[in-house]
């Protein structure tokens, strides 16, 4: 609930308050009050900084807000707003919050298949809030796209997704389990699918995320794997996929005594390997 010890209800002294609030529990406290007061008043930072003695109204929601922030649940549930791909995406419990390395796998699709106006199928296993179909399909404007996941909630938030691009017509949503929806055939699948192993302890704020979208298995690579082994059965051309950082070697081993013509990684920002083009 609202702080007793604010000094009013306009900007300056909110963000002052919500700021000290935050501190004792996350870092960039300030930053993270500005963002939850442009949220909460739907404007941007331009607006916050010329506008510092403006009234803030419905506080009661703001500062529920700040408490749950408190208790490190991840802003983008709270806000219902995630950034990717300078794009704003609905979010809530229920699909893992796209990070930003996940970018770099769009890059690499675009990448590795540059003809946007070729008329292909793409899959996507492990949709989540939709990001990945949907950026993909703002590129490939003649492509069809299968988007698949075992959760229902998931489903629930890419469908939202996709009606706010107006993408229902360039995007299927199917229940289920990796490939065993699709009977299809799939010029380019790509996942960004569970790769950490079941006994990796995980920061707090993890919690609030589903863990079905995080675990892949006691290793952490079998659900990789397990694509990998349909990709080359089903004569799959191209699979796009991000990774865990210590996973390069075990998925080259992995191809090893396979025939494929090429298999491309990519690092992300940190200089990590983060995912993989395999090319049949």
């Amino acid at each position: 609930m609202r702080s007793e010890h604010i000094a009013s209800d306009v900007v300056k002294d909110v963000l002052a308050d919500i700021t000290s609030r935050l501190t004792p529990f996350i870092e960039r406290a300030s930053r993270e009050a500005q963002l939850l007061v442009m949220m909460h008043l739907q404007k941007d930072e331009l607006w916050l900084i010329t506008n510092q003695t403006t009234e803030v109204s419905n506080l009661d929601r703001l500062y529920e807000w700040v408490e749950r922030r408190a208790k490190n649940e991840p802003l983008e549930y709270i806000t219902n707003s995630v950034s990717f791909y300078s794009q704003e995406f609905f979010i809530a419990p229920g699909a893992l919050i796209p990070r930003p390395e996940t970018e770099l796998l769009i890059d690499d699709v675009l990448k590795n298949f540059p003809d946007t106006d070729a008329k292909i199928t793409f899959v996507e296993v492990g949709i989540g809030s939709g990001i990945i179909s949907i950026v993909l399909a703002q590129h490939y404007k003649s492509a069809k796209f299968i988007a698949v996941d075992i959760s229902p909630d998931a489903l629930k938030i890419a469908k939202a997704n996709i009606e706010k691009f107006e993408m229902q017509n360039r995007i299927e949503l199917r229940l289920g389990s990796l490939l065993e929806p699709v009977n299809e055939h799939i010029d380019y699948l790509v996942s960004n699918p569970p790769y950490i192993a079941n006994e990796v302890l995980l920061e707090s704020n993890l919690s609030y995320e589903p863990q079905n979208a995080l675990f892949g298995g006691n290793i952490g690579d079998e659900i990789i794997q397990n694509l990998l082994d349909e990709v080359l059965k089903r004569n799959i051309n191209l699979f796009t996929c991000e990774i865990g950082y210590d996973q390069k070697d075990r998925i080259r081993d992995y191809l090893k005594n396979t025939d494929f013509d090429s298999l491309e990684f990519y690092k992300d920002y940190s200089d990590f390997d983060r995912g993989f083009t395999l090319r049949t």
